[in-house]
């Protein structure tokens, strides 16, 4: 009889089918078989060997098609909060795609050559590791004895240098002092994790980056990164134990900033935005409101909140490898979202994600839309 991981959550399922309405993947493509509830159905029936698998000694198993199923799905983790027997779906999913890899399955192309790239050069991007810290052009900012540790990320490192920059010209005007790994920062094993390549960020990954920040002596960390902040406060106790700092992420540092009045505003921000919660910092780490009080503090702005927000906002479909591997459907799920900002007249989205603002803007390209999609430090480096 097949064996998996979490057996009991087959029959735990209920069938209701609360899942079909909030799956991404199935608001794009209508198959059964693409939603959590068709995924463990599948599952179940090849967990139950019939009589004639039996008499013709079968051992039924997963094909390539199954394995496909589990990749096409944005790790959002929209289906946890309307299951009504609480299934973590979107742990589950990763189990299984571990699963499946450990059984000899190859991974999607595309989640292959993240791993090779993170095997090779510590980072998805297939860059120097020497130039992880080349966004940040006058070292001097830097502090021996700092408060904080910033953990840049990946993308920030090397795609979208800008956020990492807004990050220090909003420290430096609050006074914290701070520093970064640099080189010896690592990417945080997101990507990996969620396709189901865990050895890398067990063996090698998580260890790194825990001890190289632990050396430090610091007492909080921050990053800019949604990815980076969920898999640091929820995977990484699980591999390498509870840690000695506090973690923040930006939002919520920021947060702490204002109420403190260290972080101080002087021009208005004119504008009508939205914010879209990215999953990874919303559902699965469970900041909401953090970022909500920032965008409230800053002068002049009108925030105005789509229909489908915080533990229920909608995914912008970027996340869990998705729009690796399938991008023109990963740009789809974005331009509903762009959409859904449209409708209630916003200017601008505000997010907290660089996977989601790189992704909404593709989505609004695609479909001729003038709302733009902005982190949001990027505002708060125009209104300190």
């Amino acid at each position: 009889m097949i064996r998996i991981p979490e057996e009991r959550e087959l029959y735990a399922c209920l069938q209701c089918g609360y899942c079909r309405a909030v799956c991404p993947i199935y608001a794009e493509t209508g198959w059964e078989s693409n939603n959590p509830r068709g995924k463990l159905f599948a599952l179940k029936q090849l967990a139950n060997r019939g009589p004639m698998d039996v008499v013709l000694r079968r051992d039924p198993k997963p094909g390539d098609d199954y394995k496909v199923r589990l990749y096409q799905c944005t790790s959002c983790g929209a289906c946890d909060e309307v299951c009504h027997v609480n299934i973590k779906l979107a742990h589950l999913w990763e189990e299984l795609k571990e699963w499946m890899l450990s059984m000899g399955y190859e991974p999607l192309e595309a989640h292959r050559k993240i791993r090779e790239r993170v095997e090779k050069v510590r980072n998805p991007y297939d860059e120097p590791i020497d130039k992880r810290d080349a966004w940040l052009t006058d070292k001097s900012v830097l502090s021996p004895d700092p408060e904080v540790l910033f953990f840049a990320g990946c993308t920030a490192s090397y795609r979208v240098g800008f956020l990492g920059q807004a990050v220090v010209k909003i420290l430096k005007a609050a006074d914290v002092k701070f520093n970064i790994l640099g080189s010896d920062e690592w990417c945080c094993g997101s990507p990996l994790l969620r396709t189901g390549q865990t050895d890398v960020v067990r063996n090698e990954l998580a260890p790194h980056n825990s001890r190289e920040i632990e050396t430090r002596g610091v007492n909080a960390i921050i990053t800019a990164c949604a990815g980076c902040y969920n898999t640091i406060k929820n995977d990484y106790p699980k591999i390498v134990g509870k840690p000695t700092y506090n973690l923040y992420h930006l939002t919520e540092y920021l947060e702490k900033l204002i109420k403190e009045k260290r972080l101080v505003f002087t021009k208005e921000f004119k504008k009508k935005v939205t914010y879209h919660d990215p999953c990874h910092l919303g559902r699965h780490a469970r900041v909401f409101e953090a970022p909500r009080n920032v965008i409230k503090a800053i002068p002049g702005i009108e925030l105005v909140e789509m229909d489908y927000n915080k533990e229920m906002a909608h995914c912008c479909g970027a996340g869990g490898g998705y729009k690796s591997a399938f991008n023109y459907s990963a740009e789809s799920i974005a331009a509903k979202r762009v959409k859904e900002a449209e409708e209630v007249g916003a200017e601008l989205i505000i997010t907290s994600c660089p996977f989601c603002q790189v992704n909404l803007n593709a989505g609004a390209k695609n479909i001729g839309s003038k709302v733009k999609t902005i982190d949001i430090v990027q505002v708060l480096e125009q209104v300190i």
